[in-house]
């Protein structure tokens, strides 16, 4: 296995984040993958890379300071204040996050507490948002295998980590002949995709499905769609999130209409909130449901400025490698990447034309969404369809149950 842990770590430094000789790595990674740490140290220093620092998180120490000490106690505490992006941020680092789960940990914390606690993460790291906004840092998030997040996915294996890590071996084509190719076929085909959609210069996308979703999103002539590759100030292409299959767009805030039911659980702050609803009246939500921790979800959105606004739709076969898995992870990096999704919060100035050196208020006047928050949320389903109306008036079927329609696979 470590075989492919070594080969798994070179994707990520080498193809995702595009790391260069010299240049600082911040690594966010959760104590339980130490050893996976270890390697992706190891491989770092063999690209000559040499200024490396750490924000180890442990989720149980998280749980026991939120549960014991008063939020204003804890707003200088390396694990909840952030300052350090900043400095390296400024150093022009890359910044890597290996990413777990610890699927329902928080449930027992106060709904507000884990709001304000998001909240404190962005607004001590003011520097690093703005630069990541800008496309002028490397990032990348990648799960990362851990015991407690593997128990949960495969609960009744004998060897659930060794299975976690054989399944994002699988997902992430780790184990193909040639890693780096497979990788660069899937960027291509999706960026191929992009192409075909920003081509057709779609003005809205009605969504509808059998559980009740029937949701029209406006789009922006300005909107463009994008993949999972992000293009950087330098010239450099790096990839976010890996492993990606979505292409993905920010529509017009104000022009998001009808009601969105949920087609996974939503993971947030280590709270699990299962089967809601989001109901739109001009772009902003009005109405929020869920069966179980209705609350948390009101809070998230609530407390946030402009987070009662989408900013982003992404679209994701149902017959995609991660879907095939017939796996709920808990997680949203990969479970979004096995449906098509939205987003509440923040929008992409790379999917507005134009907009990288607006303000907030004229972004706001363009339509693109402005906020401290981005939470996607799964919708995708075995009958999803969507059709676009564009600018020209024409109605083109984008999805049929569930997957992209010959029209957009053929144009």
């Amino acid at each position: 296995m470590k075989e492919n842990q070594i080969k798994y770590a070179e994707l990520i430094l080498k193809d995702c984040l595009k790391i260069q000789a010299g240049q600082p790595l911040l690594i966010t990674a959760p104590i339980e993958a130490y050893e996976f740490i270890e390697i992706i140290v190891e491989e770092a220093c063999k690209l000559g890379v040499e200024d490396i620092a750490f924000n180890i998180t442990d989720a149980n120490i998280k749980h026991t300071m939120l549960k014991s000490i008063p939020l204003s106690k804890l707003k200088n505490h390396p694990y909840f204040n952030k300052e350090m992006f900043n400095d390296y941020a400024k150093k022009n680092a890359a910044f890597l996050s290996l990413a777990t789960e610890h699927p329902g940990l928080m449930e027992d914390i106060d709904s507000k507490i884990l709001a304000d606690v998001r909240l404190l993460a962005a607004d001590t790291s003011l520097v690093f948002e703005d630069c990541r906004d800008h496309n002028l840092l490397a990032w990348c998030i990648a799960m990362v295998p851990t015991m407690s997040w593997a128990k949960v996915v495969y609960p009744n294996e004998v060897e659930p980590l060794r299975k976690l890590w054989e399944t994002i071996f699988s997902i992430c084509q780790v184990n193909q002949p040639d890693p780096i190719k497979a990788l660069e076929k899937k960027l291509t085909t999706t960026s191929q995709i992009c192409d075909k959609l920003n081509a057709l210069k779609i003005k809205s996308l009605h969504y509808t499905n059998s559980k009740g979703t029937d949701l029209v999103i406006g789009l922006s002539k300005q909107s463009r769609w994008c993949s999972g590759l992000s293009h950087l100030d330098n010239g450099k292409d790096v990839l976010v999130n890996f492993p990606s299959e979505e292409v993905f767009t920010s529509p017009n805030k104000y022009q998001v209409n009808g009601i969105v039911y949920s087609s996974m659980p939503l993971l947030a702050s280590g709270v699990t909130i299962e089967d809601f609803s989001l109901t739109f009246k001009d772009g902003k939500i009005i109405e929020i449901h869920a069966a179980k921790n209705e609350e948390v979800l009101k809070e998230i959105i609530h407390s946030v400025k402009n987070a009662e606004y989408l900013g982003e739709a992404a679209l994701v076969p149902y017959n995609s490698p991660i879907r095939n898995q017939e796996t709920l992870f808990y997680t949203t990096l990969l479970d979004e990447n096995a449906s098509c999704h939205l987003a509440f919060g923040s929008g992409f100035t790379e999917c507005y034309e134009g907009s990288v050196e607006l303000t907030d208020e004229e972004k706001d006047k363009i339509g693109l969404n402005t906020s401290k928050t981005h939470v996607d949320f799964m919708i995708g389903t075995e009958d999803l369809t969507i059709e676009a109306e564009t600018y020209d008036g024409k109605i083109i079927p984008i999805f049929i149950d569930g997957n992209f329609s010959s029209e957009i696979t053929t144009i």
